[in-house]
């Protein structure tokens, strides 16, 4: 009994968050540090909130970074790697959580807004995955965030449902290249969460409603909750899942009446 330990305790990690200043990223973010790693933040446009997190985050005695960094080019990639791996001694964790996409249906949309979907959730996960495993050289977890619609069809869903299927097949093949390296790597695919992402739905109100009723666990799904799964699935609790997508919908998905 003495050699019991918290064995949630991220401690001298390192953990890179993309998109991890707002939204889910945000509560992501909070919660590794908040078991003591050191945060990495990725953003694109709002640098504002950006500051603004990384202010709340030291306040609470949690370090924290930011950069700016476009997940779906691949020269900013690279240049965010170059400094990062610079400025930081090891590479331990990498959420990809940062997303983007055009709300359209298949039949309207355009090519440039396919490829500019693909490239940030799909192709951008893939290539900073690559890249920084490379420099977890005591093994790590890298967990990519998606979504429902990548099994479900979702109304004007189609280029980010698509991207988010290919985000879990970008999982399950990753975590068996990557397990030489002792680097697990898992997705976690959030439901509805009431976050300003939902603000992009064409039918934003009806969205909203179904994000602020409550699931079948008796209440609406929060971006706390998919940051507790995250950081489960960052601990040695976690060891033995591998290639897995996590759905934390409270059990919206699977019940016909919701």
């Amino acid at each position: 009994m003495s050699q019991l330990k918290n064995k949630n305790n991220l401690e001298s990690k390192t953990a890179v968050i993309t998109g991890g200043t707002r939204g889910i990223g945000k509560a992501i973010s909070a919660e590794l540090g908040i078991r003591g790693a050191n945060l990495i933040l990725n953003y694109l446009r709002n640098h504002k909130e950006a500051k603004k997190t990384q202010k709340e985050l030291n306040e609470n005695n949690i370090n924290c970074s930011i950069y700016r960094c476009n997940i779906g080019d691949i020269e900013s990639v690279d240049k965010f790697i170059d400094k990062i791996v610079t400025e930081h001694n090891k590479i331990d964790i990498l959420i990809n959580n940062a997303a983007s996409g055009v709300m359209r249906k298949s039949t309207d949309l355009d090519v440039k807004h396919w490829d500019w979907t693909m490239d940030i959730n799909a192709r951008g996960t893939w290539y900073i995955s690559k890249k920084l495993s490379n420099h977890m050289v005591n093994g790590g977890n890298i967990i990519n965030i998606s979504s429902p619609g990548s099994s479900m069809v979702l109304p004007d869903y189609f280029p980010i449902g698509v991207s988010k299927a290919a985000l879990e097949a970008i999982t399950r093949y990753l975590s068996i290249e990557l397990a030489e390296k002792n680097i697990s790597v898992n997705s976690v695919s959030a439901g509805y969460v009431l976050t300003d992402a939902l603000n992009h739905f064409p039918d934003r109100d009806s969205v909203v409603q179904i994000a602020e009723r409550a699931t079948p666990a008796g209440r609406p799904i929060s971006p706390q909750d998919i940051a507790n799964v995250v950081a489960m699935l960052c601990s040695t609790d976690a060891e033995m899942i591998r290639g897995q997508n996590i759905l934390v919908d409270g059990g919206s998905t699977i019940n016909f009446n919701h």
